[in-house]
């Protein structure tokens, strides 16, 4: 492989722990994602520790963010603020389990109008929070998930359904999947009992977020369909003019 190639750059945002699964299966899903197509496909995991000061310009030299699982993240504002920006900033985003978790409280804080949203892992005694806990666990357990019609998940899959694997206790909750039926983030996939399990950004180049892990499928050697297509968008940013980065981006937490 040509080393002068130019770079199409992914910040793997989180906490990286070797012993965790999904972290294990992240590279490997990327390279067989990347392939030998160009320009190459790079990645660097950042701390959330390291998210401070002006975050914007620390993502400015990348084309994607992965906010990964392992969460509670060190440093949960540095994260809210990267999924901000990728979503401001138009940067191809995908958010897994964790990932997928804090892209809703996002999204609730800025779109929703919910003041200071909740994650119950880290507020047990929060009254109505947005992250709450799954009526079943899903540690270590794979599941069936059908795609909502003419999602772009259905559209990356090209079939009505998919087993995933998970390793989460906490998902979206009822209270606020309503919110989903209107407005630019929309539900993309349902477990069989019709609980959220996917959500996508209408009108962004690439922005998905999934309560189960894709990245698994690294590990057993398969190249996965939803982030050959991310990787295909970080190409695609790679490759067009620079991005806008908005300045200012308001964490409330």
């Amino acid at each position: 492989m040509d080393t002068s190639q130019p770079l199409a750059r992914v910040a793997l945002v989180g906490d990286h722990d070797p012993a965790v699964v999904a972290h294990q299966g992240i590279p490997l899903a990327l390279g067989l994602a990347a392939g030998d197509a160009t320009p190459r496909l790079s990645w660097e995991w950042l701390h959330t520790s390291t998210l401070v000061g002006d975050i914007a310009r620390s993502l400015a030299d990348f084309d994607g963010v992965w906010c990964v699982p392992g969460s509670p993240y060190a440093n949960i504002a540095g994260v809210l603020a990267a999924i901000r920006i990728a979503r401001q900033g138009r940067l191809p985003f995908l958010g897994t389990c964790g990932g997928f978790q804090h892209a809703l409280l996002e999204y609730a804080e800025a779109e929703w109008g919910v003041p200071s949203p909740a994650h119950a892992e880290l507020d047990p005694t929060a009254a109505n929070p947005v992250i709450a806990p799954l009526t079943c666990g899903l540690v270590e357990q794979t599941g069936e998930i059908r795609f909502e019609a003419g999602s772009r998940l259905l559209a990356i899959h090209g079939s009505p359904d998919a087993v995933e694997g998970y390793h989460c206790n906490y998902g979206l909750s009822p209270a606020y999947a309503a919110r989903l039926d209107a407005g630019a983030l929309r539900v993309a996939a349902r477990d069989l009992a019709g609980e959220v399990r996917a959500v996508e950004l209408a009108g962004h180049p690439f922005f998905v977020a999934t309560l189960y892990q894709p990245e698994r499928s690294g590990l057993a050697g398969q190249r996965h369909p939803l982030i050959a297509a991310f990787v295909q968008a970080v190409r695609a940013q790679a490759s067009a003019a620079a991005p806008y980065w908005p300045t200012r981006v308001k964490i409330s937490r």
